[in-house]
């Protein structure tokens, strides 16, 4: 966890090529960039799982010191390089992302070496808001945490949007599928769907 807003942030790299991409760099960037080059990988992507400020903080340092790409959902772009927009002023900064590199839609396939991520659409967090599969390892962001979903009390956000979003593109990915969330700890898709009171009918 990184920053004073405790963010996950995490690294996935394939063991074969060393490429790896960097998700959702929030702050800390000399101790990833340490990570980084202690594993000796080489960073292909960072990409955020939406533009909030906790979420996107490390972009531009980790950008500069590996030249990666960094990828964002299309409806999520502007939060990069507003600091009103990625609520960033609310906690006295001024931060910003470099523009992005790639816009995502959902359901794209990115290789990293022999692996392949899937990017899901999750709308309801952000509207650009989305979940990155990673064989049997989902990466939910702020869309789906232990016991509990993203805040919705936020611009653009939508609590209905929210959990239809899980409802319809999370839960379905099976019961065995373990999540690594953007705050706190980790859980699988199994426990949400018995313990998760905003899931239950």
């Amino acid at each position: 966890m990184l920053g004073e807003l405790l963010a996950n942030c995490y690294i996935i790299a394939d063991d074969g090529s060393r490429e790896a991409m960097v998700i959702d760099p929030s702050a800390g960037g000399e101790e990833i960039l340490k990570v980084v080059g202690d594993n000796n990988l080489k960073v292909k992507y960072i990409i955020n799982t939406h533009g909030h400020v906790d979420h996107i903080g490390a972009n531009a340092k980790i950008k500069e010191a590996t030249k990666a790409e960094v990828l964002i959902h299309k409806d999520d772009r502007d939060l990069l390089g507003s600091p009103a927009k990625n609520l960033a002023i609310f906690w006295g900064r001024m931060t910003k992302s470099p523009p992005a590199d790639r816009l995502l839609k959902g359901e794209e396939i990115i290789p990293l070496g022999d692996l392949k991520i899937r990017v899901i659409h999750t709308p309801g967090h952000t509207r650009g808001s989305i979940c990155l599969l990673v064989e049997n390892r989902l990466f939910s962001g702020d869309t789906l945490l232990r016991n509990t979903i993203g805040r919705t009390d936020l611009p653009g956000a939508s609590s209905r949007i929210l959990v239809q979003s899980i409802r319809e593109r999370l839960l379905p990915l099976g019961d065995g599928i373990r999540i690594y969330p953007g705050h706190e700890e980790e859980t699988t898709i199994g426990q949400e769907k018995r313990n998760n009171p905003f899931l239950q009918e």
